[in-house]
């Protein structure tokens, strides 16, 4: 399958200009990090950073909380740094997903001007 798929994208870049030629090339796979850096950029990418930091927020908080919930003793005390914990870590955690929604919405992206640079140089034909 993998070498039809690098077939098919050789006609296409044949078919190309030089310059559609490298948009093309500029639309291939990314891997990991490439995909994180990319959450960085364009209109959220503010949104992006300022969630992170507010991830690096809830974990010094998830730790206090473990912290002080092995210091004490009380029944009552255990309960709220356990409550407190839990919700630090929920919160971190609805953070990271955030973030691989996005880096997903980046990927169907690139996958739809794939197919727009496709159906416009078909339409040329």
């Amino acid at each position: 399958m993998n070498k039809k798929s690098e077939k098919i994208d050789d006609l296409i870049k044949e078919a190309l200009s030089k310059e559609e030629a490298e948009f093309y090339d500029a639309l291939e796979e990314q891997n990991l990090f490439q995909k994180i850096g990319e959450t960085f950029k364009g209109k959220t990418g503010w949104l992006v950073i300022f969630m992170n930091l507010m991830n690096l927020i809830f974990f010094v908080l998830f730790v206090y909380c473990c912290i002080q919930f092995f210091k004490t003793d009380e029944t009552n005390a255990l309960i709220k740094w356990t409550a407190a914990g839990f919700l630090c870590w929920s919160f971190m955690a609805f953070i990271k997903l955030y973030v691989w929604m996005q880096m997903n919405k980046n990927d169907i992206l690139r996958e739809l001007k794939r197919l727009e640079l496709q159906v416009s140089i078909l339409s040329k034909k």
